[in-house]
């Protein structure tokens, strides 16, 4: 089962996560696809995202998350030994999300949404100060991710199999040329050609 996280203020109908479900497909897997609509409120996200993951044996269980969703991914994996894809992982969330707060609009629906200041303790609570195996997780990140300093997520996961990615932007707009080394890790053979573009 692959379980994919998006991130903030994303949906399930991102292009990372459409891409993935297609790749799924193609190789005969769409029911091992799971991609629940998380909440704003970080603390009701990693509820549900942990609900999704619980589901599942650890040891069948891969987390793809992206950007804020690599941060639950990376809190969920520490809590249940499962292994974890992480996209331009956020690091500090709590920090950047600082400059978020008030109205924003949902990407994809524009629905407005409110990032209420408590979140930014909410995401505290949920950091992970270590990881126990590094090799159980691999980190895509790339050089060009705008919102993310590369550096601070190779300092993270040292130690993990990492795919440093010269150039690219936060959203992994060229997400299509990782596939096949997502699914390889969560132990699908790819047969995609993927193409669709999205937010996180």
């Amino acid at each position: 089962m692959i379980l994919y996280l998006h991130g903030f203020l994303s949906s399930p109908a991102s292009g990372k996560a459409r891409q993935l479900r297609a790749a799924l497909a193609q190789a005969g897997r769409e029911a091992d696809f799971l991609c629940p609509p998380l909440p704003v409120s970080p603390r009701a996200a990693a509820e549900v995202a942990l609900a999704s993951a619980q589901l599942e044996d650890p040891g069948q269980l891969y987390l793809v998350g992206s950007s804020l969703g690599g941060y639950y991914a990376t809190w969920i994996a520490e809590r249940l030994g499962c292994r974890a894809v992480l996209l331009n992982p956020a690091i500090r969330p709590y920090e950047h999300l600082r400059a978020q707060l008030g109205w924003r609009s949902a990407y994809g629906s524009g629905l407005p949404v409110e990032v209420r200041p408590e979140y930014l303790d909410e995401l505290r609570a949920l950091e992970t100060p270590g990881l126990t195996d590094p090799a159980r997780y691999l980190l895509i990140a790339a050089t060009g991710d705008e919102v993310i300093d590369y550096r601070e997520m190779v300092e993270k996961y040292l130690g993990c199999p990492t795919h440093l990615i010269e150039g690219s932007d936060h959203a992994l707009t060229d997400f299509a040329r990782y596939l096949p080394e997502v699914l390889g890790f969560c132990g699908v053979s790819p047969s995609t050609r993927g193409g669709e573009r999205g937010p996180s």
